[in-house]
C-alpha cells in the first residue's frame, strides 16, 4: 500500500504496532491491528457498524490509549479531527468561539483565518452567530472548516458527507482531491470514497483486525469476493483429501496387525490436515428485510400543509413561502433544497405538531427519525428505549425485532450514548417498527448507516402504507423509494 515518488517510498507518518483495545473485557475491539499509513495519502477507514472506526480515530488522536500494541506518529505531526457532530455544548458557541476552542493558546488575529477555511467549506457565516442556529449540512462544514484551521499534517475526517446536499458533497470531493496532505476518512459512501481515495482499511467486525487494500473500494470487494472463492477452493480440496485418507485409515483399522499403527499415522496426518483448514472470511451482517407497519384504519387527509417558513440561504432571513400539501395513506413527499433553507426545522415542527400552516389529523401517531437521534434517550439502555415504545411491552416481539437491526445479546444493555452513531440509527429505526406511526417523518435516514442495510431500509420505506415526509440528499437511494411529491423550498 506504501505510496512511492521519484525518490522512492514516502515517510510514514503513522504506524499502528500489533494494538489492541477494547472497552473492559467484555467489549474488546481490536485485537493486534497492525498497518501503515504515509505521508500524504488519501485513505478509507470502513467497516460494520459498531466494528470500532471511530475508535481508531481516537487512538489516533490519543483520547484512548491501547491496551497492548503501539502507536508511531513521528515528533511534531499535527493531527486534527472532523467528528460526525458537534457537542451539546459547542453547539451554543458563537462562531468565532468555535474556531477558537479548536486551539489550546490563543490566536491572535484570528477572522482572516476564520474566512480562508470557510471559503474552503463554501459557507456564509457571521462570527456571530450561534453554532445551533445552523442546518445539520451547515454544521458538518463548520466541523470540516474548524479541522483544517488547525493546518494539520492527518486530517481525519468521520462521516463529512452526512448532512451535506449536493453541492456540498461535490466541494468536498473537489477539495480532496486537491489536498496534498495526509487524509483519513470514515464513510460509507461509496461513490464519494472512489473518487479520492488510494486505499482501504478494512476494519473486519469478527476478527477484530485491519485488512490492508490498495486501491478505492470496488477494488476491495473484488479482492475480497477472489479472497473468499481461494479459501473456499482450498477448505473443499482439504476436505476431500481429508474424507478420502479417513476411509483408508478405516480401512487399515480393520485389517488388523501392523495395519493398526499404518491407520494410527494417517489419523495424525488427517488432524493435521484439520489444522490447515482456513477460516473463511465472513461478510459483514446485513440487517433482516423489514416492514414499518401503518397505523391501522387512517381515513381522509393526514397531514396538511399551507404555508412554511424558509430561509435565505445567504441573507439568513426568514421568508413564508404558500404551498398546497395533503397527504394521505400511502403518500410519499421528498423535501428538497440546500443546506440551510430550512428542512430539518419544519420537520422537527411538524413532529412536535406546532408548525405554523400545518395540521396533523388527531390521534395520527407520528414515527419521527432525527439525525442527531435526540429523539432517543442517551441514558436509557437498547432494552429500555425498545420497550418503552412496544405495545403492552410484549418482550418476545420486541426483542425478535431488535435481533433484525443487528441488536441483541450485550448490546441490549448498552446505554444508547455507549453505542456508534450507526447503531444509534438501527435502535431508532427498530424503534418505528414498534410504533406503527400514522404519518413517517424522516430527516436524512442514511447518515451513519453502513451501506449494506441502505437497500434493505429503502425497500422498507418503498413499501411503508402510511403517510411519509422525507429529506436525503443521497440520488441512490431515493431512486429506491416510491416518492409521489417533490416539494423544493428552493423553488
Amino acid at each position: 500500500m506504501a505510496q512511492e515518488n521519484a525518490q522512492g517510498p514516502r515517510e510514514a507518518v503513522l504506524r499502528f504496532e500489533d494494538v489492541s483495545f477494547g472497552y473492559g473485557h467484555n467489549h474488546p475491539i481490536l485485537e493486534e491491528v497492525a498497518f501503515t499509513i504515509r505521508k500524504g495519502m488519501k485513505v478509507t477507514v470502513m467497516g460494520q457498524n459498531g466494528a470500532g472506526k471511530s475508535t481508531i480515530f481516537k487512538l489516533i488522536e490519543g483520547e484512548y490509549t491501547p491496551d497492548d500494541g503501539n502507536i508511531q506518529i513521528p515528533r511534531g505531526v499535527t493531527i486534527a479531527t472532523a467528528k460526525q457532530v458537534i457537542s451539546p455544548k459547542e453547539r451554543e458557541l458563537t462562531v468565532r468561539a468555535f474556531f477558537e476552542s479548536r486551539f489550546t493558546e490563543k490566536v491572535y488575529d484570528i477572522d482572516p483565518k476564520i474566512e480562508k477555511v470557510l471559503e474552503v467549506v463554501n459557507l456564509v457565516a457571521p462570527f456571530d452567530r450561534i453554532v445551533s442556529s445552523f442546518s445539520g449540512g451547515q454544521q458538518a462544514r463548520l466541523l470540516l472548516a474548524s479541522a483544517l484551521i488547525q493546518n494539520p499534517d492527518i486530517l481525519l475526517l468521520d462521516e463529512p458527507t452526512n448532512n451535506l446536499d449536493k453541492a456540498g458533497i461535490e466541494h468536498l470531493t473537489d477539495f480532496l482531491k486537491s489536498y496534498e496532505k495526509t487524509c483519513m476518512v470514515i464513510s460509507h459512501d461509496a461513490e464519494f470514497l472512489n473518487s479520492f481515495t488510494q486505499g482501504v482499511l478494512y476494519l473486519d467486525i469478527h476478527t477484530r483486525k485491519i485488512e490492508q487494500y490498495v486501491g478505492n473500494y470496488y477494488d476491495l470487494l473484488k479482492e475480497i469476493q477472489l479472497r473468499i472463492e481461494r479459501e473456499n477452493r482450498k477448505n473443499a480440496q482439504l476436505a476431500k483429501e481429508i474424507q478420502a485418507n479417513k476411509d483408508k485409515a478405516n480401512f487399515f483399522a480393520q485389517k488388523g496387525g501392523k495395519m493398526r499403527v499404518v491407520a494410527k499415522k494417517m489419523r495424525t496426518a488427517i488432524e493435521e490436515m484439520e489444522e490447515d483448514k482456513v477460516d473463511v472470511r465472513r461478510e459483514d451482517k446485513t440487517i433482516r428485510n423489514f416492514t414499518i407497519p401503518a397505523q391501522p384504519e387512517l381515513i381522509g387527509e393526514i397531514v396538511g400543509i399551507t404555508s412554511l417558513t424558509t430561509i435565505n440561504t445567504k441573507t439568513y432571513q426568514p421568508k413564508e413561502k404558500k404551498v398546497d400539501i395533503s397527504l394521505k395513506k400511502k403518500q410519499h413527499l421528498l423535501l428538497k433544497g440546500p443546506n440551510g433553507i430550512g428542512k430539518s426545522t419544519l420537520l422537527e415542527a411538524l413532529a412536535k405538531g406546532n408548525a405554523p400552516g400545518a395540521v396533523i389529523a388527531p390521534d395520527v401517531r407520528v414515527g419521527y427519525y432525527r439525525q442527531d437521534f435526540s429523539t432517543l434517550n442517551f441514558e436509557d439502555t437498547v432494552f429500555d428505549s425498545l420497550i418503552r415504545v412496544t405495545p403492552k411491552q410484549d418482550e418476545q416481539t420486541m426483542r425478535a425485532t431488535a435481533a433484525g437491526f443487528l441488536l441483541s445479546g450485550q448490546l441490549m444493555k448498552k446505554k444508547i450514548g455507549m453505542l456508534s452513531e450507526g447503531q444509534k440509527g438501527l435502535v431508532a429505526f427498530a424503534s418505528l417498527v414498534l410504533q406503527s406511526p400514522g404519518l413517517l417523518i424522516l430527516d436524512e435516514p442514511t447518515n451513519h448507516i453502513n451501506f449494506r442495510h441502505l437497500p434493505v431500509i429503502a425497500k422498507a420505506l418503498d413499501q411503508y402504507e402510511g403517510a411519509m415526509i422525507l429529506v436525503s440528499h443521497v440520488p441512490e437511494f431515493l431512486e429506491q423509494i416510491r416518492i409521489d411529491e417533490v416539494l423544493d423550498l428552493g423553488a
